[in-house]
């Protein structure tokens, strides 16, 4: 499964909450008696509101158009469209109309509730909303899926056949039991291959490695230079 959809998303996002920051500023900084009015759910100003929303709006689009951590983005971006859920859900169980709140102030002053501006801004936080929560899962049942991939990894053993050198593969529940080789059908007994040892040729270093990795090149665990894994001589 590839998650390479939720770095545009962050993005888009982000470029929308920064388009819906900068018109609330608009809005706030306007004439319109309907800012001075109370809001609803929190009893201050419309316009000191506005400029609430707005600014927690501008953090959140820096940081999807800007931020570097996949994660944090997304857990900003549940975060806002979480309390954008909770606030139209108490405005709905108050009966408030959201044009008369904080957040419909968006479509009021600017008249956009009547074209199709006010219709993609009605569906912005179903957008987020959805679209957060959808990547956050997604990247939770890939980390889950590497992970045991990686476990299942560190239990099995890996060895070469003494007659072919084929690489074999098995559970270590298996270790000592006889079956014949896949690729040359000679009988082998599965078991776990002796470390070979060499020093690394910058550090001098002690390295331990399977007989199976001869010729791979790795990164010395103690001088973090690439050296080449040869047999010892």
């Amino acid at each position: 499964m590839s998650a390479k959809w939720i770095r545009p998303f962050v993005l888009a996002a982000g470029g929308l909450l920064l388009a819906g920051a900068l018109s609330r500023f608009l809005i706030a900084t306007g004439n319109s008696q309907v800012l001075a009015l109370p809001e609803p759910m929190l009893g201050m100003p419309i316009r000191y509101v506005v400029l609430l929303v707005g600014g927690f709006e501008l953090v959140v689009a820096f940081i999807c158009l800007f931020g570097r951590n996949l994660k944090l983005q997304l857990g900003w971006l549940a975060w806002l469209a979480t309390n954008y859920a909770v606030y139209w859900t108490g405005s709905f169980m108050m009966h408030v109309h959201l044009q008369t709140t904080g957040i419909g102030a968006l479509t009021d002053p600017l008249h956009l509730a009547r074209g199709p501006l006010g219709l993609i801004a009605m569906f912005i936080p179903v957008y987020l909303l959805l679209g957060s929560y959808t990547a956050v899962l997604w990247l939770w049942f890939e980390e889950r899926t590497l992970q045991r991939v990686q476990k299942e990894k560190a239990e099995t053993i890996k060895m070469a056949c003494p007659s072919c050198g084929a690489h074999i593969r098995f559970d270590n529940m298996r270790a000592g039991q006889t079956i014949p080789c896949p690729q040359c059908q000679a009988a082998i007994t599965l078991r776990k291959p002796d470390l070979l040892k060499m020093s690394c040729f910058f550090c001098h270093g002690n390295i331990e490695f399977p007989p199976h990795s001869i010729g791979e090149k790795i990164h010395c665990p103690h001088c973090n230079r690439g050296i080449t894994l040869k047999e010892p001589s």
